[in-house]
């Protein structure tokens, strides 16, 4: 024989799950909101004076790149930072560029963790 929970039963696990929901989304737009406000507080922008790309290594995505001509007048240094998930940021060798050079910086994530999240270049 079922034993019928009735309306007070089906009224309270209606409210509860509400109350689950409910949290669960406030807990979810409180992360989203935090991850977007990290990733707007990040530096992104290269150095004045210079041009430069980064990227990955084409056979290893735990080695970060950023290649760089100084389009100055003013001899500029600057160096990659690479974010590297679960293992410590790193940063490359500083590389010093006289106005109309280039150069490269490189730097390489620990092999433990998720591998380069974020490349950016530092002066």
């Amino acid at each position: 024989m079922k034993k019928s929970m009735g309306a007070k039963g089906s009224l309270s696990g209606a409210v509860l799950r509400g109350a689950a929901v409910a949290g669960l989304t406030a807990a979810l737009a409180v992360s989203s909101g935090l991850a977007a406000a990290a990733s707007a507080a990040a530096p992104t922008a290269t150095p004045p004076g210079l041009s430069c790309e980064t990227g990955k290594h084409a056979i290893d995505d735990y080695t970060g790149y950023a290649l760089c001509r100084n389009n100055g007048g003013t001899t500029e240094t600057f160096w990659v930072h690479l974010v590297c998930g679960w293992s410590p940021d790193v940063d490359g060798e500083h590389v010093t560029l006289n106005p109309g050079q280039s150069g490269q910086s490189t730097a390489h994530c620990a092999g433990l963790g998720t591998g380069i999240g974020e490349i950016t270049v530092q002066p």
